[in-house]
């Protein structure tokens, strides 16, 4: 079994799993479909090619800094209405929420190897921009981790990376894995190519490392 870790930084990102155009949610942590998205984005996956390799890695999620949860909004004016023309006296407000500063350290496991192998010489030099859940929101570090595939499961490669930013002795760090039997629902899991927007379930187990406290002299 090995693992790909990535890491997803940067000013401002959004993970939305319910969106709807009046409204773009975000997860606390990466959703499956926006890592994908990602991979998808660094190998030059066309949106309707198929997705069966990719939906079958296993990803897990260290958060080495939570972010800060915000809201915007945008505006649409001239939307369509019900009998399908545009309505130019019509305005709607459009919430969009996103987290700020957050750092995520991120795992694919798989039993094949070559596969992740392909996917970090892909981040290394990714065909297309990479983004952090929306075009807009750019990586503020590379997703690219030159020692990130590890020849390990995915608890023991997300607990044993080096902390991405400093953690604070005597604290803890979340882990959201990808379980087969237990824990949150998320409707997250492509079941199709992506331009086809279909996501079934899958469960997410919350874990916690614990950070020890320095060792006095």
């Amino acid at each position: 079994m090995a693992t790909l870790l990535l890491r997803l930084q940067g000013p401002m990102q959004s993970w939305g799993t319910t969106s709807r155009f009046d409204e773009r949610d975000t997860q606390l942590e990466p959703s499956k479909s926006g890592v994908l998205g990602l991979v998808c984005a660094a190998l030059g996956r066309d949106r309707r090619e198929p997705l069966e390799d990719l939906a079958a890695l296993r990803m897990g999620v260290r958060v080495d800094r939570e972010g800060v949860p915000l809201r915007d909004y945008q505006t649409a004016t001239g939307v369509l209405i019900a009998s399908g023309k545009a309505d130019p006296r019509r305005t709607v407000v459009s919430p969009r929420f996103y987290l700020s500063d957050a750092v995520f350290l991120v795992g694919l496991e798989s039993a094949d190897s070559a596969l992740l192998e392909r996917i970090q010489g892909a981040l290394r030099r990714p065909v297309w921009p990479l983004a952090l859940g929306r075009k807009s929101f750019v990586p503020g570090m590379p997703v690219f981790l030159a020692d990130g595939l590890l020849h390990a499961d995915l608890l023991s490669a997300l607990s044993g990376y080096p902390p991405l930013v400093p953690w604070a002795p005597g604290g803890s760090v979340r882990l959201a894995l990808e379980d087969l039997r237990e824990g949150s629902v998320r409707l997250d899991q492509p079941v199709g190519p992506f331009a086809e927007r279909r996501f079934g379930p899958r469960f997410v187990k919350q874990e916690v490392l614990h950070v020890p406290d320095p060792i006095d002299p």
